[in-house]
């Protein structure tokens, strides 16, 4: 199968703070039409991680490389690495007063194929993500996030994926303060979204979200390493023993 993301011996640091390795000797690869949970303790590098990849200026590569769909990227600027077919969503989406959310959507769509986008066609396939995602029409008139509850902000990160198409969806913790129906609507969106021309990495603490989902591979993450990795029963482990034993052999 050919890999759309492979993270080589990366090494990060925190840009106000230098004394400190993030993630250390961490490599990963992910396949075409694969979905990868990462799992691990508070503090233990995973939204470091996701942020590495969409190259956030708040981490800094000391080493290795990130190679995706074929090419390098590690010292590629974020709107490079979107453009090129990488989306992440937040665990806490920014309120952008005075945009809409089918403005910006719009501002994307153009973005990406460089033609005008054809309004008719753009609005009825807004209409149709958004009843699959349980949201109200009207939502899409709405600021983007301004004046919504956590849980209808993260379905807006679901429907920008889903209207984004990317090759590559990095989802960190999503599904964090939802409650059961969100999270259920949540994986009926990566579930939409998912096929063999993309990959899904999710970055999760609680496996609520993966019952609905076929997951290939599961990583367990620990001070910066992924220190072991498995099929979806690792999850299972994890939900019902916690961490303590990848932590007590890393001490």
């Amino acid at each position: 199968m050919k890999e759309i993301l492979e993270i080589k011996n990366i090494y990060t640091i925190a840009e106000d703070d230098n004394s400190k390795e993030i993630l250390k000797e961490l490599n990963l690869s992910i396949n075409y039409g694969e979905v990868h949970v990462i799992m691990g303790p508070n503090g233990s590098g995973k939204s470091t991680l996701a942020n590495t990849c969409f190259k956030s200026p708040k981490y800094i590569i000391t080493n290795g490389n990130i190679i995706f769909d074929g090419e390098d990227i590690t010292d590629k600027s974020t709107d490079y690495i979107a453009k090129k077919g990488m989306f992440m969503s937040f665990q806490s989406p920014e309120e952008i007063p005075g945009v809409t959310i089918a403005s910006f959507l719009k501002t994307i769509r153009s973005s990406q194929t460089d033609l005008r986008v054809n309004m008719m066609e753009f609005y009825k396939e807004i209409n149709e993500k958004m009843q699959s995602l349980d949201m109200k029409k009207e939502y899409a008139q709405r600021e983007l996030n301004v004046g919504l509850s956590g849980g209808e902000k993260k379905k807006n990160e679901i429907l920008q994926m889903l209207m984004i198409n990317p090759k590559l969806a990095i989802l960190d913790e999503t599904d964090s303060g939802l409650d059961v129906d969100a999270i259920k609507i949540v994986s009926k969106g990566i579930n939409l979204f998912k096929n063999e021309n993309n990959a899904v990495l999710i970055i999760t603490h609680n496996t609520k979200l993966l019952e609905n989902i076929n997951v290939d591979k599961v990583h367990i993450l620990v001070n910066g390493k992924i220190v072991k990795s498995g099929d979806r029963s690792l999850a299972d482990e994890i939900q019902k023993k916690g961490y303590a034993e990848y932590l007590n052999n890393e001490n």
